[in-house]
């Protein structure tokens, strides 16, 4: 038998000096690595069988085997694989075979700097070893028959090659663990990093004789093949849940990205249960290895609820968590599934609405978190969103679509209000004239709801108005039918002393006072000026601030009054008879409308009046 002595190449010694001095805290994917490497030499071998007979060792099964020796401090990883002869150990293991290039260090110094974790997901491969091994030699007999040969080094900068006689065909890497590593030569240890890498491995990893990769690739199965129980079974251990899903979506790809994609929806929210907010839950494969586990980068952050599986041949195997950030192609995957996923939960809406309603109660807010966060998907998540109306059951929301298909012909716009609940709505002034002339309007009742659809803008071509808008401009005929029926005391005059009576009463309050063409039965409503953001987005504001301890800023609003209103029409000749009565009575008809409008009032101040107003009622 002979033994050469080679000098690791150039770059080779600087990236094992990086590996063995500077990225001992994610020490454990030199494990994944060396596995790694193992599938694909055994799926190398597979492929060749394909079309050639008489290979050497045929009758030996296509295996991964890790054997352990606590007492020795080593780690055994063999393979039944295609193997190496001579040339290729010193070609393979002697040089960066990846780059071999400087600018390959000069990008791994960088990201460093910035991630201590990256070690095995760039590039360092077969090299990780030196992490945890203060020997390492691989014994490797290839499937051409030739005779076997073994590799060692310490990663100080050389290595050995020498004859190996009675090998089998494969590889076999057998790291001497340092001093502080020798955890590595515990069953517990190895079958927990087995589990979390590599637990989908495609051949057969046996530990200590115990085969452990026992949950199957499904996302790479056809999916007529796969039964309930298999997918229940696959959620509960990627989810690591112990309920059922409520949907799942199994797909694959081929343009523009090679992609298996394997994701669940859960029963339950823990964000909204309390537990606080939840990490991703869909890990990023690469050929079944895993590469970014709850992965930030592969979906949204608005879809962190989903649990699962993304598989791209198309990204490369090691890749940092800097570059998954940066990467064109995970860009590209993040923004073909969120619109498959969306697209999903559409056609599920349409084929079982009261499924889907289940769904939204639970997972809504995340749909409304996306349609405020991320305008690249606001068109899909408009067809998602959903709001009770004055013409949907109570506690049973619709789409932005229902409300399109009953709208007149005659309609441009979408009209919606917020409140803290329906009946408060339905008991408000806001929606008098919609009531009256039958005409649609959503029920906002959660605070994001309106920067939600203030975001979306619009939907179909139809514009987005909220219904205390100063401005807001009636659907056609809506308002000359209103005039054309008013009924009031006032004459014009009457109706100009009473506003500018109004302005000067309360002018530390209001903006403007103007006679309303959209009141009915209520005698007044605040609204915000022109220009200005909705009440309803004001209030949402106001209880922003009160949350950080910061006082609201108080800002001036207009009052609408109505007219033929018997309140209004009375407190006009109320300001002849006893015009400070008039002033207490103004100031209340003010407060009453800014409570209806869900803005703060000084209550102290509101409940002495009332009892003054109450006080001279009683006198007579």
């Amino acid at each position: 038998m002979t033994t050469t002595t080679h000098e690791f190449q150039a770059e080779t010694k600087k990236l094992l000096d990086i590996v063995i001095n500077s990225l001992y805290t994610e020490r454990d994917v030199f494990i994944r690595e060396l596995i790694s490497n193992s599938a694909d030499a055994l799926e190398k071998f597979r492929h060749e069988s394909l079309t050639k007979e008489d290979l050497f060792d045929g009758h030996v099964p296509l295996e991964i085997n890790i054997d352990l020796d606590e007492e020795k401090h080593t780690i055994t990883i063999t393979d039944t694989g295609i193997g190496m002869t001579r040339e290729e150990l010193e070609a393979n293991l002697g040089t960066i075979a990846h780059s071999g290039s400087n600018t390959y260090l000069a990008e791994l110094a960088e990201a460093m700097k910035n991630d201590v974790s990256l070690i095995g997901q760039f590039g360092v491969g077969f090299y990780a070893a030196f992490m945890a091994g203060a020997k390492v030699r691989v014994q490797s007999r290839s499937w051409d028959g030739s005779e076997g040969h073994e590799w060692e080094s310490d990663g100080s900068g050389s290595f050995t090659i020498t004859e190996k006689e009675g090998l089998h065909r494969g590889t076999k890497v057998i790291v001497e663990l340092k001093e502080e590593a020798h955890e590595y030569a515990q069953k517990w240890k190895v079958e927990s990093i087995i589990k979390q890498y590599s637990a989908f491995v495609s051949f057969p990893i046996k530990l200590e004789g115990e085969e452990v990769n026992t949950v199957q690739a499904l996302w790479t199965r056809n999916k007529s093949e796969i039964s309930e129980d298999e997918y229940t079974e696959f959620y509960k251990f990627i989810g690591n849940a112990f309920d059922e899903p409520t949907y799942r979506l199994h797909f694959s790809a081929d343009a523009p990205l090679a992609i298996n994609a394997l994701v669940f929806v859960p029963k339950e929210n823990f964000e909204i249960m309390g537990f606080g907010r939840v990490d991703p839950g869909v890990n990023l494969y690469c050929q079944r290895i895993l590469i970014d586990q709850q992965s930030e980068n592969i979906l949204p952050e608005w879809l962190r609820f989903l649990k699962g599986v993304v598989d791209s041949e198309d990204l490369p195997l090691n890749i940092s968590r800097q570059a998954l950030q940066d990467n064109a192609l995970v860009a590209k995957l993040r923004r073909v599934i969120t619109k498959r996923f969306l697209k999903f939960m559409d056609e599920q809406a349409q084929k079982e609405p009261d499924k889907y309603l289940e769904f939204w109660k639970t997972f809504g807010i995340y749909f409304k978190e996306g349609a405020t966060s991320d305008y690249e998907f606001q068109k899909e998540l408009a067809k998602l969103i959903r709001f009770e109306s004055s013409k949907s059951e109570a506690g049973k929301p619709i789409g932005l679509a229902d409300y399109l298909a009953r709208m007149n012909p005659d309609q441009e716009k979408i009209y919606y209000i917020n409140g803290p609940s329906r009946q408060a709505i339905e008991s408000g002034p806001y929606i008098e004239m919609f009531r009256k002339n039958d005409i649609e309007i959503l029920y906002t009742m959660e605070p994001i709801d309106d920067f939600v659809l203030n975001h979306l803008g619009e939907f179909e071509g139809k514009k987005l108005v909220s219904a205390d808008q100063a401005d807001l401009d009636l659907p056609k005929g809506v308002e000359e039918k209103d005039s054309a029926e008013a009924e009031t005391s006032l004459d014009e005059k009457q109706e100009k002393d009473l506003v500018e009576w109004l302005k000067k009463t309360l002018e530390d309050k209001v903006a403007d006072v103007i006679v309303s063409k959209r009141l009915v039965d209520s005698p007044a409503m605040i609204v915000n000026p022109d220009g200005h953001m909705s009440s309803s987005m004001e209030r949402v504001i106001a209880m922003s601030r009160q949350e950080k301890g910061v006082l609201p800023e108080a800002s001036k609003k207009n009052l609408e009054i109505n007219a033929k209103n018997s309140l209004i029409s009375r407190l006009a000749e109320m300001i002849k008879e006893d015009e400070d009565f008039a002033g207490e009575i103004a100031q209340q008809i003010y407060d009453n409308a800014m409570i209806q409008a869900g803005l703060l009032v000084n209550h102290l101040e509101m409940v002495e009046r009332n009892y003054r107003i109450l006080n001279r009622i009683a006198q007579g």
